[in-house]
């Protein structure tokens, strides 16, 4: 096997790839490096916020709040880690791979839901971004604090996944090390403060908890790939795997353990101002180093939205593949956009938080369950990458009907028994409001795909055995 002369890209180089499958010569990167990315991506106040919904939101007590975090997070995490296993061997972007599945112009449908979810984070981050600093100064102007935290972010994602990379896995440690040393001079000095029987248990609140653990990890999912694509093929998906797994679980549930300590101190109030009043003068260093990474880490949810935004795009021109010019133009489009959503968010934002988080479950399981199926299931990680750039789709075509019927059945089979404040499903009371849902799209929607695709996947390799034969 002939080598080949990899070179390793400059810190403030700009990037030079866009969706097109990354070439065997600008494959890079260790699993220990995928490990620094996920734990320092989670290194953000949405991650305390979104922890505190455990104790504030579902009223569970400070130690089945605990279980519940790892169990929704555990889970929820493998199927992520699977996803990010994909990218070494292919080398494309998640969104892209997702044409395997559903068709080059049906997977748009996708693509469009995961843009809106990264657009979401963005905005969602440059709040708690700048809750965090008003926490440590009420004189803080939020919607300034939007603005540098969107044009830092705007600088890192300009120049790309290197740079996107770096500065992410940085901060595991600007957050991470003193977070870890605040819990530990907690656990020391006051002992008292973190009341383990506050709060109750609920089967509703439990399983609400776990399935926001899970969705948070799977929430990844379409991230993960976007980055992992970068490794070397030889590499293989464990150490993809593992890498992304250990470091996205791991981080996930550290910060949701001190959100839920935090929702007790807050008793409903604004997180932020309790991770002060709880910690005191520490308190506030930790929370300028939240925005900090926060504000850096927001790259991420920039430089994927970027991605899928020109999957889209090339949709519409098959077999165009955008340049730079069209990568940093699509990218500070939408963080103009993230901006004024942020700017213009309501001040009940906890609540409506949980409520994007709780539809972004609904419609990802069912995708999730049907990558995850056709490609370690169906094709064994065995696709024609080109036929992902033609347009008629190669061998995937351009609309894969059945699999997009599954999808549509699967999302409708969970609205009976979904849990949210704008609607609740007519089998959620029977339950005691214990939201399932997400169980009811995995199992439908895999379990509906799997036969199809191995009768469809067997009638394409009888056809092709037959097409050799007469040639």
């Amino acid at each position: 096997m002939d080598s080949v002369d990899v070179v390793s890209p400059k810190l403030f180089e700009i990037e030079q790839q866009t969706i097109a499958p990354i070439p065997a010569s600008e494959r890079h990167g260790r699993p220990r490096e995928l490990a620094a990315i996920w734990f320092g991506m989670n290194m953000t106040p949405l991650t305390v916020v979104t922890g505190a919904l455990a104790t504030t939101l579902f009223g569970l007590s400070l130690w089945w709040a605990l279980v519940a975090i790892v169990v929704g997070n555990v889970i929820g995490g493998i199927g992520m880690a699977l996803h990010a296993a994909q990218g070494p061997t292919m080398g494309v972007p998640q969104m892209i791979q997702a044409r395997g599945q559903f068709g080059v112009r049906g997977s748009a449908l996708i693509v469009v839901v995961a843009m809106v979810m990264f657009v979401g984070f963005f905005a969602s981050n440059l709040v708690v971004a700048g809750d965090a600093l008003v926490a440590v100064d009420d004189g803080t102007d939020p919607t300034l604090v939007t603005w540098v935290a969107t044009f830092a972010s705007l600088v890192t994602a300009l120049c790309g996944y290197r740079l996107v990379r770096f500065v992410t896995g940085i901060s595991a440690y600007i957050v991470g090390v003193p977070l870890v040393l605040c819990l530990l001079v907690l656990v020391a000095r006051h002992p008292d403060t973190i009341t383990w029987g506050a709060g109750g248990f609920s089967t509703a609140g439990f399983f609400s908890m776990t399935a926001v653990g899970a969705v948070w990890q799977l929430a990844y999912a379409p991230y993960v790939s976007d980055y992992s694509r970068y490794m070397p093929a030889e590499s293989g998906g464990k150490g993809a795997f593992w890498g992304t797994y250990l470091g996205c679980v791991s981080s996930t549930a550290l910060l949701f353990t001190t959100g839920a300590i935090l929702g007790l101190s807050a008793g409903g109030d604004n997180v932020m101002v309790a991770f002060v009043d709880l910690f005191g003068g520490f308190g506030k260093v930790v929370l300028v180093a939240f925005a900090v990474a926060a504000i850096t880490g927001n790259s991420v949810n920039a430089y994927c939205s970027m991605l899928c935004a020109l999957t889209l795009a090339e949709n519409t021109r098959p077999g165009w593949i955008p340049g730079v010019r069209a990568r940093m133009v699509t990218t500070v489009v939408l963080h103009v956009v993230g901006a004024a959503i942020a700017i213009g968010a309501s001040a009940d934002f906890l609540a409506n938080y949980y409520n994007f988080v709780s539809v972004l479950l609904y419609v990802l399981i069912p995708w999730s369950a049907i990558n995850l199926v056709d490609y370690y299931l169906v094709h064994h990680g065995s696709y024609e990458v080109d036929d992902f750039y033609r347009a008629d789709g190669g061998r995937y075509g351009r609309w894969n009907l059945p699999a997009l019927g599954v999808y549509v059945i699967a999302i409708l089979a969970q609205l009976p028994f979904m849990v949210t404040t704008m609607y609740t499903g007519p089998f959620a009371e029977g339950l005691g409001y214990t939201d399932i849902a997400w169980v009811v799209g995995l199992v439908v929607a895999g379990g509906l795909y799997y036969p199809f695709a191995r009768r469809a996947a067997g009638a394409a390799t009888a056809s092709a055995v037959r097409s050799g034969a007469a040639r």
